[in-house]
């Protein structure tokens, strides 16, 4: 069973940047989705960015377009969220997911995402 542990987050500046770390551990396959949601409080969970297992495929939410790059480093099984540009808005929780299957996905839900890291604290103050 995959199991996904963030980190990276804390407090900057609005303007600043941050790398968020996910590290996986269990099986993880070229075609496995690994994606990054976030949630303020108040809101709904919503899609940031994710990424195939094999680096081939990437996709961002339009907000977060020109500034997120999400990469992945299979030599030390993470996946890692390049925040640039910090505002406000970007303050929330930062979840690391993982959809385990060998099934196209076409929508970026939470529910279509069967692992979920913990969660990692992004706040952008300013």
């Amino acid at each position: 069973q995959v199991q996904l542990v963030e980190s990276g987050g804390g407090l900057v500046q609005a303007g600043g940047s941050l790398r968020l770390s996910c590290v996986a551990s269990g099986r993880i396959y070229n075609n496995y989705v690994v994606a990054w949601f976030r949630q303020a409080p108040g809101k709904e969970r919503e899609f940031v960015a994710a990424i195939t297992w094999s680096g081939r495929s990437t996709n961002y939410a339009n907000s977060v377009k020109g500034r997120f790059t999400i990469s992945r480093d299979n030599a030390k099984d993470t996946v890692y969220l390049q925040i640039n540009s910090l505002e406000a808005e970007d303050t929330a929780v930062y979840y690391c997911a993982a959809r385990t299957s060998y099934r196209a996905i076409y929508f970026y839900t939470p529910r279509e995402f069967d692992t979920w890291g913990q969660g990692t604290q992004v706040t952008v103050s300013s």
